[in-house]
């Protein structure tokens, strides 16, 4: 059930929003928090659909933040996690806004950036929490028309139990308080004449449309306060751009010089032994491919999901157009090969943008123009289908299947001729240094058998052969 929503009437005593609880959005600022952590918003910021915002004089980065907000229903003080949706009386839809130009002056308070009139749009509608699953619930961006933002509770870091829970340990949540939840991938910068429209949907039920037009604001900031100040840290922050998350020069000449079979066997011998992208090739076989994962996934075709996901700024686009310097895009394309997965004007896109390679368990287009490009593409295979005819591009940054192994964003991905394997980013320094023994040792022992010595006791290596090995080393 639905009922119209206006956050003045009676004005909420806190807004309370989550910095970052979604795995895309973490994946994008490069760190993903291991506990929720909180600022305020004042009350005075709330607006309403249709409402206006105004892009303040002289600032240039305004960027939207759709997001899933609470409505506490009833005074609360040290909520167990178990009980604590019942403190939710329903769920809407919030737009937190943000000058990025501002953020500098704040230091983390975000007060003079997200506090300012009319930066909390709330609504229009307001769902009934108990006849809502908190854990399905779909939160949609649109700008000028286009779906930029779309993502689920399922994914939260950070359930809704949760954040009322931890909150209520020091605060006490009182009737009408609204908690914003957190924003997924694609907030981005908006300009004046701009339209930005929030739903939130469960089922059959929505919240409607939350509508925000950007208007340019006019009056000058004076000199006895902060002034708007932007970097290119800033600007990377405000549009979305994730910040490089390349591997140290060090650590890429150490992956570099070790095989991705001596690498797999390090693993092993650790417990992993499903590390292996399978069934997969590279358009440059000579090539080495290092870099540290962001993933995409697809979901089968499906023609009414594809009408809703699959134009625009869609998953696919965003995931090719947000990639960084040193990180590999891996696919899961659920293993289809009747189709292509990217194609030579993205693949150019991710060149661009500096990213190390691309890996699909799907189909290839345009194989020979990829090739050409020289950007390292792992792919099942080459077709000329589009991507309509059996996927959808469905979500991005979160963690996928590919090749049948288990994928998350951050992971380390090293390819080469005899194909890419995962590492764990916490293992990567101890499995290189093992893989260079290894094949350090492994060169002792060819030449070893290369001069007329047998393989027993020699590989591996006995008490004997261990102690020739550390007279050689001396001398190496």
């Amino acid at each position: 059930m639905t009922t119209d929503y206006n956050p003045k009437e009676p004005r909420p005593g806190k807004v309370i929003a989550v910095h970052l609880n979604y795995p895309s959005r973490a994946a994008q600022r490069g760190r993903t928090p291991s506990l929720p952590s909180y600022f305020l918003k004042p009350a005075s910021s709330l607006s309403t659909t249709g409402s206006t915002i105004e892009l303040p004089l002289g600032c240039e980065l305004l960027a939207f933040e759709g997001e899933i907000a609470l409505v506490i229903g009833k005074t609360t003080r040290r909520v167990d996690p178990k009980n604590a949706w019942s403190s939710v009386s329903g769920v809407t839809a919030a737009n937190d806004f943000g000058i990025y130009d501002l953020r500098y002056a704040d230091k983390g308070s975000n007060l003079r950036s997200k506090g300012g009139d009319g930066f909390t749009p709330v609504g229009p509608a307001v769902l009934d929490a108990t006849k809502l699953d908190p854990k399905q619930l779909q939160v949609r961006t649109w700008v000028n028309g286009e779906l930029v933002q779309d993502d689920s509770s399922a994914t939260l870091l950070f359930d809704f139990a949760q954040l009322v829970a931890d909150l209520s340990q020091l605060i006490t949540l009182e009737v009408g308080d609204l908690i914003l939840t957190g924003t997924p991938a694609g907030s981005t910068v908006v300009r004046p004449g701009d339209t930005v429209e929030v739903e939130v949907s469960s089922g059959n039920e929505s919240t409607g449309k939350l509508l925000t037009t950007v208007t340019q604001g006019n009056v000058p900031f004076a000199d006895f306060g902060a002034k708007p100040k932007v970097d290119d840290t800033q600007r990377d922050e405000a549009y979305g751009r994730t910040p490089s998350s390349a591997l140290q020069p060090e650590l890429i000449e150490k992956l570099s010089s070790v095989g991705t079979a001596t690498l797999s066997s390090q693993l092993r011998k650790r417990g992993l032994n499903t590390v292996s992208i399978d069934g997969v090739h590279s358009t440059q076989p000579q090539s080495k491919l290092i870099g540290t994962t962001r993933t995409l996934r697809f979901i089968p075709g499906r023609e009414d999901l594809f009408e809703s996901h699959g134009g625009g700024f869609n998953a696919q686009k965003r995931a090719f157009d947000s990639l960084g310097p040193g990180e590999v895009l891996v696919i899961d394309a659920r293993g289809e090969k009747g189709t292509g997965t990217v194609g030579d004007i993205l693949a150019l896109r991710a060149q661009v943008k500096g990213a190390a390679g691309i890996v699909t368990d799907g189909g290839i287009r345009d194989l020979d123009a990829v090739t050409e490009l020289g950007i390292p593409t792992y792919h099942a295979g080459p077709h000329p289908a589009v991507l309509g005819r059996r996927h959808v591009p469905w979500a991005t940054d979160e963690t996928i299947a590919c090749g049948g192994t288990a994928v998350q964003p951050g992971d380390v991905i090293v390819g080469d001729a005899d194909g890419v394997i995962v590492i764990p980013p916490n293992l990567v320094e101890e499995v290189v240094d093992a893989a260079i023994e290894q094949e350090r040792q492994e060169q002792f022992i060819s030449e070893q058998v290369a001069e007329g010595a047998s393989v027993d006791g020699l590989y591996p290596m006995n008490e004997d052969w261990k102690r020739r090995y550390q007279e050689w080393l001396l001398k190496h």
